[in-house]
């Protein structure tokens, strides 16, 4: 069993031990996060779904990323991470929680970025209606390939 794989069955239990639905907001893992969870039986009573925004122009129509912070930030930063989760917790009704993860995976990648990644977490408030609490993380892929990168990033 992968970590991938390993992550994605502790995801399912505590989701159906907690009773909330999740949705997702992929760049740099490309749906590898939902393809995941979709590999196990009866994950749609919690998954729905993920929004792969790989370009950043997708980050801005569909989850309404603000421009000017990618352009500003870039797409590989806490605050395009942060928008990513509540964008793509707005969109999805259903959903209680969300998950964003952006990063540079390489090759090719700045110095400053190369294996960096964000994840933001945001989930809906009881009170006031229609509020969302959202945070992002930053971290560093131990792996040095692209693909080994997606995996532990996926995995995180």
């Amino acid at each position: 069993m992968t970590d991938v794989s390993r992550a994605a069955g502790q995801l399912a239990i505590t989701l159906k031990q907690q009773g909330v639905k999740v949705v997702f907001a992929e760049s740099c893992t490309g749906g590898l996060i939902a393809a995941s969870l979709a590999q196990l039986p009866g994950i749609s009573d919690w998954l729905c779904g993920s929004a792969v925004t790989y370009r950043n122009e997708t980050k801005r129509q569909w989850l309404g990323v603000s421009g000017e912070n990618l352009v500003r930030r870039g797409a590989v930063s806490a605050t395009v991470a942060r928008e990513m989760a509540a964008g793509v917790l707005r969109n999805t009704s259903e959903a209680d929680w969300s998950a964003s993860i952006t990063g540079h995976l390489g090759p090719d990648a700045p110095r400053r970025l190369d294996g960096v990644v964000y994840i933001g977490i945001a989930h809906r408030l009881p009170d006031p209606a229609e509020s969302i609490q959202v945070r992002a993380t930053r971290y560093v892929m131990a792996a040095d390939a692209r693909v080994q990168r997606q995996r532990e990033a996926a995995a995180l």
